[in-house]
């Protein structure tokens, strides 16, 4: 059901919100509570901070439409309540794969605290 959920909310994201605030996003992953009553949708956006809060506030716009699309594609007694989570993981091992490329050229890191 989770995978059903993730490709359907994928699939009209990308096909049927037309916001241009949505940047370049990718849902990665769907948690569902064992009533199947809460979701939790993660994912991520390619690009600067600035194009992740965009996205962030146009799937918040868009949070009932994507739940009424998907009670006529998905047949379920309750339609879930969906949660966005943005999944900042990647955006940290970029970071670290950028700091390993530094020291392997041989460059000084400045690397943050934390």
């Amino acid at each position: 059901m989770q995978d059903a959920l993730r490709e359907e909310i994928s699939a009209i994201i990308q096909q049927e919100i037309k916001d241009p605030g949505i940047g370049f996003i990718t849902i990665l992953d769907v948690k569902m509570t064992e009533d199947l009553k809460y979701a939790k949708v993660l994912y991520s956006v390619y690009g600067s901070e600035e194009e992740r809060r965009k996205t962030v506030e146009a799937l918040r716009r868009a949070k009932g439409y994507i739940k009424h699309v998907l009670g006529t594609r998905i047949k379920l007694k309750y339609m879930p309540e969906i949660t966005f989570v943005l999944d900042t993981g990647q955006e940290k091992l970029d970071r670290i794969d950028e700091i390993l490329k530094q020291v392997k050229a041989g460059k000084e890191v400045n690397v943050p605290e934390g």
